[in-house]
């Protein structure tokens, strides 16, 4: 069988946040690149690159919360992966995982290093909320910007009732569907924006 190609993923949240560390000095075959919350595991790169995956291929990640926040997901990353022949390598805690190999302490470690992320992430979300709440306290949260004017909100209701379509005026305004109906919704209620 001949030697598979040698695969990177790296994630990070924000466009604003910067890759090269990750995966830097190392040579790879493709590299897939999120811009995404690790929180789940529905991120557009990452779905390809499994898809792109073959037996014999390496995945290569800079630490196993680039891959994922939950211990169940990285699990099932990593299971799913080398059940397929696929080896997964994180290079920051220095592990390759295969399907030959059943090392119980690098299954151990890799469930206490993805319970870190999965601690690590409700840690961020926990100071976030209390963040968001001592600023609405303080008067200096009016939280995200609406998405549509105040006229334009009252357009998209009153086109709304009057039996366009959701999806053509979602597209007209550059917004989801959800945003119009949740528009009409809240104007009827009489809610602020």
């Amino acid at each position: 069988m001949s030697k598979g190609q040698i695969i990177g993923y790296q994630r990070v949240s924000t466009t604003e946040q910067n890759t090269a560390r990750q995966l830097d000095g190392l040579e790879f075959d493709k590299v897939f690149t999120d811009h995404a919350s690790g929180k789940d595991t529905n991120r557009p790169q990452l779905t390809a690159c499994l898809e792109y995956l073959r037996e014999g291929d390496q995945l290569v990640v800079h630490s196993m919360d680039r891959l994922a926040r939950s211990l169940v997901d990285l699990r099932r990353i990593v299971d799913d992966l080398t059940d397929r022949g696929v080896s997964v390598r994180f290079v920051k805690e220095s592990m390759t995982f295969t399907r030959d190999e059943s090392d119980p302490c690098s299954v151990l470690m890799l469930s206490v290093m993805g319970a870190v992320a999965e601690f690590e992430r409700s840690l961020i979300l926990e100071r976030q909320r209390e963040g968001i709440a001592v600023a609405k306290a303080a008067g200096k949260y009016k939280g995200r910007k609406a998405a549509l004017s105040d006229a334009q909100a009252r357009q998209v209701a009153d086109r709304l009732t009057e039996g366009e379509s959701a999806t053509a005026l979602a597209t007209e305004y550059g917004v989801s569907r959800a945003t119009i109906y949740n528009t009409r919704q809240r104007l009827m209620s009489g809610a602020p924006q």
